[in-house]
């Protein structure tokens, strides 16, 4: 149980309980089952605190120290945690329905086994030690669905609510653009400024140069990324750079334009050769360095793969 004395300074409100902590650094404050519902706490220091199984429904905690906080089995419903600070904090089997972690720290936290149907996780900072087993249920009644990423929890909660799929994959078949080539530190600076003025002119734009799927290998990852996108921006300057993955793409997606750059001064790999006589197909372009490349992209490019998208979709 809550230590009555620690209550009653938590009563005194935020100000004073935050002066009280920075007077006794070495205490920690036990809190367990105390019953805080809708408790008004921004920005209070709650570092090394026990809070076991409290009760802390719909509480504002935006901003708030939680620092290695015991957290164990409590109540976080509908709880504002924006970016509250969380890290080492043990939340396991704590209840996280509807609850706010929007730009919260989570570097070390242990999650394992939370309720997170409806949790916003949006922008988390840190790597939590552990958050395998996290449960999305509307309620007690329905059956368990298990997952073990906060982020990849909420596409799982749109896929289980599939009437909302189709929007999703609307959305994002009207706004990805997959970037391929090669991650060498030169040809990589040239992707990721294709990337961002891509991300100006309002696509999402998908740099595939995160780690294969333990689950398929690279091409079909590949491809899968490939049949949500608008269209594809492909480097061709190095040769070894995407010949497996554009061939597992172009003959096989007319609706998907590619749109097949290169640097100048390469040599373009007989590899590719067979690739124009497809209709979907942009034909290459030849850019001096990355500069140019920006210029020429910002010029006419984008919006000759746009057009060519709606062609080729009639959207």
């Amino acid at each position: 149980m809550a230590n009555a004395k620690h209550l009653a300074r938590l009563e005194q409100g935020v100000a004073a309980w935050n002066a009280w902590r920075r007077r006794s650094p070495t205490v920690n404050p036990d809190l367990s089952r105390a019953f805080l519902i809708e408790a008004e706490l921004r920005g209070i220091n709650l570092s090394n605190t026990n809070l076991e199984r409290a009760n802390l429904r719909m509480s504002t905690l935006s901003r708030a120290n939680l620092t290695r906080a015991n957290l164990r089995g409590a109540d976080l419903r509908a709880a504002s945690l924006r970016r509250a600070k969380l890290t080492h904090a043990d939340l396991t089997r704590a209840v996280l329905r509807f609850t706010s972690l929007v730009d919260a720290d989570i570097e070390g936290a242990l999650l394992t086994g939370c309720e997170i149907y409806g949790t916003s996780a949006w922008n988390l900072r840190g790597t939590p030690r552990d958050q395998s087993n996290l449960v999305i249920r509307a309620n007690r009644e329905e059956p368990a669905v298990t997952v073990d990423d906060l982020e990849v929890a909420q596409f799982i909660y749109l896929l289980l609510h599939n009437n909302k799929i189709r929007n999703v994959i609307e959305t994002v078949g009207k706004k990805a653009v997959l970037i391929l080539g090669r991650f060498t530190a030169e040809r990589k600076a040239v992707l990721d400024a294709v990337r961002d003025l891509l991300r100006l002119h309002g696509y999402v734009s998908i740099l595939f140069d995160f780690p294969a799927s333990k689950v398929r290998d690279l091409t079909e990852t590949v491809v899968s990324l490939a049949h949500m996108s608008r269209f594809i921006v492909a480097d061709l300057t190095d040769p070894l750079a995407v010949p497996q993955e554009l061939t597992a793409i172009i003959p096989h997606l007319p609706s998907v334009p590619v749109l097949p750059v290169i640097l100048r001064s390469a040599r373009l790999s007989p590899i590719f050769g067979h690739w124009w006589r497809y209709p979907w197909v942009l034909p290459l372009v030849k850019y001096e360095d990355q500069p140019h490349l920006m210029r020429r992209l910002e010029g006419s490019l984008i919006a000759r793969a746009e057009r060519k998208a709606q062609q080729r979709t009639g959207i």
